[in-house]
């Protein structure tokens, strides 16, 4: 994706974009070098909640609870680039990419504790779809890096969903302001790995 590129403007297509950044993601075990070059995304397959069919997004992400790391302290050191986009968006509005750049992005679940996301749609007026559908159905699969693993999604609540969200935007200075942009809550998800 050229940086020149603006997701708001009229024929932007996030869904071929996000369907290029999940190839690549993929084939590379999460190096991010063609389309999101430095970025540190995890992949979250949700799923439909009118279609029942199974949608991924990449979305850039914090850890919460790993062994030696604070909440949102991200060991790759610089910010995070979401593709936030969802299940059967009928606007296709291209309110989704959440962050700047990220170094990193390989990893394994084991030992890395809760992935934290983050529901902005680009300061959107609604939830993105990705959120809807897993609050009608919370058992989610992540793939960071070439780990794929089956997880439970939750949103946080206050003081938990307090200290998540200031982790995420000190770590993604991209997301800093699209709280105040919207009158909804920007929904600050936990997504832990079923054992």
């Amino acid at each position: 994706m050229s940086d020149t590129q603006d997701p708001r403007s009229p024929g932007f297509d996030i869904r071929a974009v996000n369907q290029t950044v999940i190839a690549e993601y993929r084939a590379t075990g999460g190096a991010l070098e063609k389309t999101l070059p430095g970025s540190r995304l995890v992949l979250l397959t949700t799923t439909g909640r009118h279609s029942g069919r199974e949608h991924t997004t990449p979305l850039g992400y914090v850890t919460d609870g790993a062994p030696g790391t604070a909440a949102g302290e991200n060991p790759a050191g610089d910010e995070n680039r979401a593709g936030d986009a969802g299940d059967e968006d009928r606007a296709g509005r291209a309110a989704q990419v959440d962050g700047a750049d990220q170094a990193g992005g390989r990893g394994q679940a084991g030992g890395r504790g809760r992935i934290i996301v983050f529901a902005s749609n680009m300061a959107a007026s609604r939830h993105p779809d990705w959120y809807r559908n897993l609050t009608a159905n919370p058992k989610v699969t992540v793939e960071l890096g070439t780990a794929r693993f089956a997880a439970e999604a939750s949103t946080a609540t206050g003081a938990e969903r307090e200290r998540l969200y200031q982790a995420l935007v000190e770590t993604m200075p991209g997301i800093r302001g699209h709280q105040e942009q919207v009158e909804r809550e920007i929904p600050v998800v936990v997504l832990a790995a079923l054992r």
